[in-house]
């Protein structure tokens, strides 16, 4: 690919020293987020140093370090204004009525290239880019990009607060982060449901109890677990590639669903992609997360939502939800809006977030790091990609705990 150039006054680019891979970059090898033009780069969680800034940009300068939000924002209309960053009028290109624009993403949102690249343009830079203190290494900072303040958002979203019981659907990136937000806004337990052996034993370091649904009912367990209530918040972190459960009693309670989930397996990714070894195979169940969702709160529970559904996503039991009295908020994080504080956590050591990178690879095998992250194996939850050496990462070669990626 050719390298980015400066485009509008309020572009900077940025030379990325690490990178990484999300499950939203999953959606779209597999179908399940269709519309991505011929050659686009991916990737939208990304740290790295300003190369070169637009005139517009009065607030950065070559050499400064950087998190990059995973949505892109002007921070002039009203909607940034009021900490919307999301929705922002401005940075989509069909205008107010667009929807959330971000890196590496489908022509709808925004058609940007992205992150995984050894430089990125990055407009309305001047809001768009959050300066990093020397403090905080690229092991922290790559997670502030998108996958904890997406979870911090799960859980302002479900309304956690003191002593809550809350229950995080998907024990992935997104998932193992929420354990993190929902302790930190004042949760008093945490129940993960998952259906991934080494995700779960990642959930139970953090100290979160684990409920296995390859293994046992979670809506059973989990109301077992609440004196038969059912959790005060629910943070749903899977999204439409959920998945059925393979054995147990969860999967016979569930066999008269197999006829609709093959419906809206049809509706949401017609094009399921190839079962080569095993890989890009979109989730069969594209409703299961919700529903349990729905199912694990008590009455008159919240739930937040975001794992990602595509705008064709239309199968909900919103009849269910209203006859418990149910509070849902979701949608796609406000990045801007908390990546300031949640840099300021990380750099007092309120926060610590390298634990939860499970796997660094270099960019010269980003393939097999994207095929080994689709499989779920064994020690890719996190995975994050090192695209610059150390001493062009800050200067000083520290820039992480545990020195310098293992060969993966």
């Amino acid at each position: 690919m050719p390298e980015p150039k400066i485009q509008d006054r309020y572009d900077a680019i940025v030379k990325i020293t690490t990178a990484a891979i999300c499950g939203t970059d999953l959606h779209f090898v597999r179908g399940t987020l269709p519309g991505l033009s011929e050659g686009r780069v991916l990737g939208h969680e990304a740290v790295g140093v300003v190369e070169e800034t637009g005139p517009g940009v009065r607030n950065f300068r070559r050499g400064d370090r950087v998190v990059v939000p995973s949505t892109v924002a002007c921070g002039v209309c009203a909607y940034c204004r009021a900490g919307y960053y999301a929705q922002c009028d401005n940075a989509n290109p069909a205008g107010p009525l667009g929807g959330t624009t971000f890196f590496g993403g489908p022509d709808a949102a925004g058609g940007l290239d992205g992150l995984q690249a050894e430089y990125a343009r990055v407009p309305f830079a001047h809001t768009g880019l959050v300066p990093l203190p020397d403090s905080v290494d690229d092991a922290q900072a790559i997670l502030l990009s998108d996958v904890f303040p997406t979870a911090w958002f799960g859980a302002k979203l479900a309304r956690v607060g003191s002593g809550d019981t809350v229950a995080v659907v998907g024990a992935g990136p997104v998932g193992q982060c929420a354990i993190i937000a929902a302790r930190l806004q004042g949760a008093g337990r945490v129940i993960v449901v998952d259906g991934v052996s080494d995700r779960l034993a990642l959930a139970r370091t953090q100290h979160a109890e684990t409920v296995n649904f390859n293994v046992e009912d979670p809506v059973r367990q989990v109301r077992e677990m609440t004196g038969g209530t059912g959790v005060d918040r629910v943070i749903e972190a899977v999204g439409i590639d959920a998945e059925r459960p393979g054995s147990g009693p969860a999967a016979e309670s569930l066999t008269s669903m197999e006829g609709q989930w093959d419906e809206e397996c049809e509706e949401v990714a017609p094009d399921r992609g190839s079962a080569e070894r095993g890989t890009w195979i979109a989730g069969d169940a594209p409703s299961l997360a919700a529903r349990w969702a729905v199912d694990l709160a008590a009455k008159a529970g919240t739930v937040g939502i975001v794992g990602v559904y595509p705008p064709h996503a239309d199968r909900f039991p919103v009849g269910q939800a209203m006859q418990k009295n149910l509070t849902l908020q979701m949608g796609n994080c406000n990045h801007r809006r908390y990546i300031p504080r949640l840099v300021a956590m990380v750099a007092s050591g309120a926060l610590d977030l390298a634990p939860l990178i499970t796997q660094w690879a270099v960019t010269a095998d980003v393939i097999a790091a994207y095929e080994n992250f689709d499989r779920r194996e064994e020690g890719w939850t996190k995975v994050a990609l090192d695209v610059a050496d150390p001493v062009a990462r800050n200067g000083k070669g520290d820039v992480r705990a545990g020195g310098k990626p293992s060969e993966s």
